[in-house]
């Protein structure tokens, strides 16, 4: 049965709905050696390369881990770029990390093969929380993380309400449900601060804990069981 080429992709572990969408009109996707085109209809017989790697028809096992990303690796997954998760920890082509992370910031990723689980967690309509804690240039006014809890003003629109807590005199704990571009810089630099440390902590029930950084660990059985829940996806999924 023919099925949509970016839902395709999504279940061969490629990448979520939407980057695969991105790949499509970068044209860095073909089929049957053609430039392929936005809803594009495949089956197990079409012969699709994406960014020079061609695609196994066979679903692989589903893949989750968590990975402490240090300052100054990207989260980009092309396979020409240096720096990369990707490069630094010479994962296989069909593992890839959900979201972004800016190249500046450190802190939890997930790293999945499944398309669907990623699109359900990156996706805005969704709203899932994200905790970081951030280390600004000078202390913190209670005022100004009011006002980040409420929502400000940034590229053009108000951002979501927030939770927030001050840490320490320089630090604080931030849960979004929105994930903008460097929202979190943004924020800082529109009240006068300059973020000095930026680390992920917890993604949905997904917790970065003790992992070193630089490493990965599997998430339990229990883990995966519970996201997929808390995203109403089967658990076989």
């Amino acid at each position: 049965m023919k099925t949509r080429l970016n839902k395709f992709l999504a279940e061969r572990g490629v990448c979520s709905r939407r980057q695969a969408d991105a790949l499509i009109a970068a044209g860095k996707v073909k089929v049957n050696g053609e430039a392929a085109m936005l809803g594009l209809q495949v089956d197990d017989q079409d012969d699709i390369i994406v960014s020079g790697t061609r695609i196994n028809c066979v679903r692989p096992d589903k893949i989750y881990l968590a990975f402490h990303k240090p300052v100054g690796i990207m989260t980009s997954v092309d396979p020409r770029a240096q720096d990369t998760v990707r490069s630094f920890l010479d994962l296989p082509s069909h593992v890839f990390p959900v979201g972004r992370l800016d190249v500046a910031s450190s802190g939890l990723l997930i790293l999945t093969n499944d398309g669907e689980l990623s699109e359900h967690i990156t996706h805005p309509r969704y709203d899932h929380e994200k905790e970081y804690i951030v280390t600004v240039d000078r202390p913190v006014r209670r005022e100004d993380l009011r006002t980040m809890a409420d929502g400000m003003m940034i590229l053009g629109s108000k951002t979501k309400p927030a939770v927030v807590k001050k840490i320490g005199d320089n630090r604080f704990s931030i849960i979004l449900t929105e994930g903008r571009n460097r929202q979190i810089r943004r924020m800082c630099e529109a009240l006068g601060y300059e973020v000095k440390a930026l680390r992920r902590v917890r993604v949905m029930n997904i917790e970065l804990g003790d992992l070193p950084s630089g490493k990965t660990r599997p998430l339990s059985t229990k883990e995966v069981r519970d996201l997929k829940r808390a995203l109403h996806l089967p658990s076989d999924k």
